[in-house]
């Protein structure tokens, strides 16, 4: 059996043509096609030797993170004599690439792929910062926020340019995620850079921007999920991963400017985050993407429980919270696909057009992991 990912090498190295290679994932689709509709697959693992592997991969980069700071601490490599040194992450960063080259480029691994990724680009930043500050010197860093903001944002800048290299060597979809992410701190950092360090009253005004870079993330997601409908090549997996990072910078910063994670909600505004989350269950269903019922979960269990608490249901206010919700998103997952067709049909057919395909058959191949 050919993965989604062998197909699209062998289009990349001109084996066969585009056409031919989706004439065989029609094909598959047809003959191997489930009853299941509107199954959200999510490649991770392809067997238990991808936990096996990421474990021991874990393992080895945490070593080399450890020995790479020791190396640096003797070398005088370190910030303030005692604190990290950017041999560390370089020396995980530098791992990482060179175990993707054998367990993503040749093994097609799931999960170690991405352990790897994460470690590549999460490296380079960290390196890319520790340098930055070692030149700059901590007498300069202390107290100025403007140029904390400088040089963060230079740090992310140089993992977002990794991201780029390692997405056009090894295509691991989660690697756009991350590219994505960097870009995200590149505006924080330059916005950081501009105000400086203003305390509480410039909270608003993040989280204004992190809500807008958050749409901004969602749109990028909706473009790539836009580009495969029916959710049969790494398109739909790299938008997967764009919506998963989008999710919580939406909903943290909206329930966060409503003033409704200060602990002291009112009956309103209890009831106010339970509206969202609906309103939010609506726009999950019309995209077919569960990420941001997951990522607002906590604030409406939260919600929910303050509400029962505040009717009398003291000692059973987080049982009762948990039934009620479990027992709604249970009945939601059964019943995904018809409440997804209730809500997607009556929409315009432009908007209709840029969404996954209603009632489309879940494919076996499909479900097969890939990178």
């Amino acid at each position: 059996m050919y993965s989604q990912q062998e197909l699209d090498d062998a289009v990349a190295a001109g084996a066969i043509t585009p056409q031919a290679a989706d004439a065989l994932r029609a094909h598959v689709e047809s003959q191997r096609s489930t009853v299941i509709p509107d199954e959200e697959q999510f490649r991770l693992l392809t067997g238990f030797n991808d936990i096996f592997v990421s474990i021991a991969a874990v393992i080895l980069l945490f070593a080399l993170a450890w020995i790479g700071h020791r190396a640096g601490s003797a070398l005088g490599l370190d910030m303030e004599g005692e604190g990290p040194s950017f041999l560390g992450p370089l020396a995980v960063a530098a791992a990482s690439w060179a175990l993707a080259l054998f367990f993503t480029a040749k093994r097609r691994m799931a999960l170690p792929s991405i352990i790897l990724l994460l470690g590549f680009v999460g490296g380079v930043f960290a390196a890319s910062a520790m340098i930055l500050a070692q030149i700059v010197g901590d007498e300069q860093l202390n107290n100025n926020a403007q140029l904390g903001g400088i040089l963060g944002a230079v740090a992310a800048a140089i993992a977002a340019g990794a991201a780029w290299l390692h997405w056009r060597r090894f295509r691991v979809p989660i690697t756009v995620a991350a590219g994505a992410g960097a870009v995200a701190g590149i505006v924080l950092g330059v916005v950081l850079s501009v105000v400086g360090d203003a305390g509480e009253k410039l909270r608003p005004i993040f989280l204004s921007i992190v809500l807008v870079l958050g749409i901004g993330m969602f749109l990028f997601a909706m473009w790539w999920d836009s580009s495969d409908r029916e959710r049969l090549t790494r398109r739909s997996d790299v938008a997967f991963w764009l919506h998963l990072l989008a999710a919580p910078m939406i909903v943290h910063p909206v329930f966060t400017l409503l003033g409704l994670t200060d602990g002291n909600a009112s009956l309103v505004e209890g009831a106010v985050v339970v509206l969202l989350y609906v309103a939010l269950g609506l726009t999950a269903l019309a995209i077919d993407r569960r990420a941001l019922l997951v990522s607002s979960l906590a604030y409406v269990l939260w919600a929910m429980s303050d509400l029962l608490k505040r009717f009398g249901a003291v000692e059973l206010n987080v049982a009762l919270t948990a039934l009620v919700i479990g027992s709604a998103l249970l009945l939601l997952s059964a019943f995904w696909h018809q409440a997804r067709a209730a809500i997607v049909r009556p929409l315009p057919g432009g908007l209709r057009a840029r969404l996954p395909v209603v009632g489309r058959s879940a494919s076996l191949a499909a479900s097969q992991p890939a990178a």
